[in-house]
């Protein structure tokens, strides 16, 4: 019998890859595949993972990665919307980019941002980029999220999709030891209807949920 799956709460997901070390699961319901919550990485190990990211905003390559994700979300923002960027890291790029485009953002991330009471309230728009694979609960962050949209709010997901069983094995982003669950489309759009979002995929690894008004 498989394990519960960590993003839909389906019993009985399938074991489908092991390396020695880790064993994977994959979920028939939702599409998404997981690490064994028994080989989660501690808190520590995690933050000095992050401690090595280098998110420069003066870094015109890494504007143009986070691009992808801000411009199909400009085009759906009103003038002067309030925002969250949720789970921002240690440089929130991302902020200043939508903040340069006339919006303001608070930030939040529970070991750079930790300021807790940025989540007692709601937002026009939410961001959540490189970080839905880091969530050992995705389920109960999923429905975080959608408790911080406003109705008629955004929530912009970016998280690189997981396309090839054949390929998961050397797939660089599962070799990230804090990467913990990898998304399909399929995912993404069982989460827009779990939660009654519209969801929209304008780019390979982004997706737009839109909370109905």
């Amino acid at each position: 019998m498989g394990l519960p799956c960590i993003v839909c709460r389906t019993p009985g997901a399938d074991a489908f890859f092991a390396d020695g070390e880790r064993n994977y699961f994959r979920c028939g319901t939702c599409g998404a595949r997981f690490l064994d919550p028994c080989s989660f990485p501690s808190a520590d190990a995690e933050r000095t993972q992050y401690d090595r990211h280098e998110n420069d905003l003066a870094d015109a390559g890494y504007r143009r990665f986070l691009s992808r994700v801000s411009e199909p979300l400009l085009d759906r923002l009103q003038a002067g919307c309030e925002g969250l960027d949720y789970g921002c890291g240690p440089g929130p790029a991302l902020a200043a980019m939508l903040e340069e485009a006339g919006h303001s953002v608070a930030l939040f991330d529970p070991f750079y941002a930790p300021d807790r009471t940025v989540l007692e309230r709601t937002y026009d728009f939410v961001t959540c980029t490189e970080v839905a694979e880091h969530f050992h609960d995705p389920a109960r962050e999923f429905a975080r999220l959608d408790g911080l949209l406003k109705p008629g709010g955004w929530l912009a997901v970016m998280t690189c999709f997981h396309i090839d069983d054949a390929r998961f094995a050397n797939w660089y982003y599962r070799l990230d030891p804090t990467h913990v669950v990898f998304y399909r489309e399929e995912t993404m759009r069982w989460l827009a209807h779990e939660h009654g979002w519209a969801c929209t995929i304008p780019a390979k690894d982004i997706t737009l949920m839109h909370k109905p008004a």
